[in-house]
């Protein structure tokens, strides 16, 4: 059963759209992003373990839905898929069945942690305030970094520091762990739309 520090860092991890602060640099960030309900793209994952020279490369696509969650699906090197719903941690069988990693109510952080995952992609300050300290920079006159410390302890335990680079969209998370791993995920062919097709909402149940 997957530890909730480690549900926390698999949500940022997941992140495709920035959060948001009071800072002159942020709301510059706001103005520069492309926000839609619907997003859907492909990413390259690069995982780097401390003590093992080579990372662990992975290849996928994803589906953001706001509001209603986010489909990650990994085709290389092993298909898999993981979905994240306000209320929900699951991966979808190869027989389209689906299977819970965390029971909720054996577990009711999980419900904390998939809210955690909304409230960076819908910039939600009240929470993202008492849980992070929030740096952001303009690049360019389009670009953006912006780099967020956790300040909540539960958090803290796991990742030390997530850092974000995009321009209309976000193209980089570089996402550093407390025991020495380092991700980085880039994407690519990002696609918004207005609303999600039918077999694309099927994803979610």
């Amino acid at each position: 059963m997957l530890k909730l520090a480690r549900l926390a860092a698999l949500a940022l991890a997941m992140l495709v759209a920035a959060p948001a602060s009071a800072a002159d640099g942020v709301a510059l960030i706001r103005q520069r992003l492309q926000v839609s309900p619907v997003l859907k793209g492909e990413f390259e994952q690069v995982k780097t373990l401390k003590g093992f020279r080579n990372p662990l490369v992975s290849h996928g696509e994803f589906l953001l839905a706001r509001g209603q969650g986010v489909w990650w699906h990994t085709r290389q090197p092993f298909d898999s898929t993981l979905v994240v719903t306000r209320t929900r941690l699951f991966t979808r069988n190869a027989d389209g069945s689906a299977s819970d990693l965390v029971d909720a109510q054996a577990e009711p952080g999980v419900k904390q942690v998939n809210e955690l995952v909304f409230s960076l992609l819908a910039a939600d300050l009240d929470v993202l305030a008492d849980r992070f300290d929030v740096a952001a920079q303009a690049q360019g006159a389009a670009g953006w970094t912006l780099v967020l410390t956790p300040r909540d302890a539960n958090i803290a335990k796991f990742v030390v520091r997530a850092t974000l680079t995009g321009e209309h969209d976000v193209q980089t998370v570089r996402l550093e762990e407390a025991r020495g791993d380092t991700t980085l995920i880039r994407f690519s062919r990002q696609v918004p739309a207005a609303a999600l097709a039918a077999d694309e909402s099927a994803r979610f149940r």
